[in-house]
């Protein structure tokens, strides 16, 4: 969101994030909205075949599917950091096939209603920090974050503790945007963490073709559930089409990431 990003510090910008994702869940439950990221479409699109049941959030599951299906976790143990309201995580749970696959988010009223709505085998919630993961060290095979480190008051913090948390020869698959200003001190701290760099790719352009596919169900989701005054704050929020990061995307000012990052099977 960028008026929070710039105009605040890391310390007070967590705060108003802890306030506003709760009061998110409970503008939205009612309307069964189980993603909160901004979404991804291929060209060609990807086509990939969906449940009915995922199908109605295609653009949305398409970004967990190009992020979290990088890697083969089936019988595996699982950590999605950041979940939200969980639909990521039941549909890479029932993909995946892992072991165990735990979500797990700050906001306590968006675990409550993940542990309601989504009931998948292996698949568990947990309310936690994600810059104080609640696991001992090496109890995961993958981790995957999506979206979601940009409200980290602490970036390289959040990185050492996935490096603590994953088992050696494991995985972070993790996606994110920066706008352009802080671009190269993203990268660098990327570059420059303990985990090495399997892939990269920029997917700015599938994320705004995902926001521009999304755009009219996002308004009227927003129109009917925000009161005006938030109305605007909303719209950056979803990314709908001429939004402040919608525009910011199509201009090149924002850059939306995607990578696969291993933990060196040497390393404790």
């Amino acid at each position: 969101m960028p008026l929070i990003d710039l105009l605040l510090g890391p310390a007070l910008r967590k705060r108003v994030w802890q306030l506003w994702y709760p009061f998110l869940t409970r503008k939205l439950r009612q309307e069964d909205v189980i993603f909160l990221n901004y979404a991804f479409e291929t060209e060609p699109p990807l086509g990939i075949h969906l449940s009915a049941q995922d199908e109605r959030d295609r653009a949305c599951v398409q970004l967990y599917h190009h992020v979290g299906m990088q890697v083969d976790f089936s019988h595996k143990a699982v950590l999605e950091v950041s979940c939200g309201h969980g639909g990521g995580a039941s549909y890479l749970a029932r993909s995946h096939l892992p072991a165990k696959y735990t979500g797990l988010d700050l906001n306590h009223t968006g675990i409550e209603f993940c542990r309601q709505r989504h009931r998948v085998a292996g698949l568990e919630f947990l309310q936690g920090d994600a810059l104080k993961l609640p696991f001992p060290a090496q109890s995961f095979d993958g981790v995957i974050n999506v979206e979601a480190s940009h409200c980290y008051p602490d970036f390289s913090e959040f990185l050492q503790e996935v490096m603590r948390v994953l088992r050696p020869g494991g995985y972070l698959l993790y996606a994110d945007f920066r706008f352009k200003e802080h671009l190269l001190s993203w990268e660098h701290e990327v570059e420059n963490c303990p985990l090495c760099i399997i892939r990269k790719t920029d997917i700015s352009a599938d994320v705004l073709r995902g926001m521009a596919r999304n755009s009219a169900k996002s308004c009227a989701l927003l129109d009917r559930r925000l009161p005006r005054f938030l109305q605007s704050l909303g719209r950056d929020f979803a990314g709908v089409a001429g939004s402040r990061i919608y525009k910011a995307l199509e201009a090149g000012e924002l850059v939306y990431h995607s990578y696969c990052l291993r933990k060196p099977l040497g390393e404790k």
